[in-house]
């Protein structure tokens, strides 16, 4: 390492990565700057057993971007998340169908988010039930948005209950073996002026 890398790297400071409130606001690691403000936007990549100890949630994998910051912490919202391949490889089986649905839906409070449903039925079924279980996954999906908040909304959406809710309706439908919510982006956040694109909004906060 050259004198001129090295100098560069004590000029800068490690602030402490925070969860949104949502994951308990808990420190997720540390990121380094030498000017705070080029931390905002950045994204961090995170699971979900990372933030709670719970090993059986290694698979979901969440994506987390720097809105803010103070002297010492960067704090961060939900951007997204995504099941791994592997894990979805590992439910798919052979002689059955899996449907999938994707919607933009706006919650309670305005934010604005992408998401992909995810349903994998017993056996192959036809056309027609691929169509009512895609439908199903749009209202499912659509109805948890209008009634939750966005903070709610994403607490459904990664600790389970909104697939357990996907697939008790799917059932009604054709015999289901399981149910996802595979992958999710926030498209809009909402502000006091307004919907605003999900990129940077926020500034320094005061100590």
């Amino acid at each position: 390492m050259s004198s001129a890398t090295r100098g560069k790297w004590r000029t800068k400071k490690w602030y402490t990565v925070i969860a949104p409130e949502v994951f308990g606001s808990v420190p997720i690691g540390s990121i380094p700057a030498d000017e705070g403000w080029k931390l905002l936007g950045r994204v961090i990549e995170t699971t979900l057993f990372d933030l709670t100890g719970d090993f059986t949630k290694h698979y979901i994998h969440l994506y987390l971007q720097i809105y803010s910051y103070d002297n010492e912490n960067a704090y961060t919202r939900f951007k997204g998340h995504e099941l791994s391949r592997d894990y979805v490889k590992s439910i798919v089986r052979r002689r059955s169908s899996k449907v999938a649905g994707i919607i933009d839906v706006t919650t309670s409070d305005g934010y604005m988010l992408r998401v992909i449903g995810l349903v994998l039925t017993a056996y192959n079924c036809n056309a027609s039930h691929k169509r009512a279980i895609r439908k199903v996954i749009f209202q499912t999906v659509s109805e948890w948005a209008q009634k939750n908040t966005f903070d709610d909304f994403v607490k459904a959406m990664i600790f389970g209950d909104m697939a357990v809710d996907l697939m008790t309706r799917a059932k009604k439908i054709y015999p289901v073996r399981k149910a996802e919510i595979y992958k999710s982006k926030l498209l809009l956040i909402s502000t006091p002026e307004g919907p605003k694109p999900a990129t940077i909004v926020a500034q320094k906060q005061t100590a």
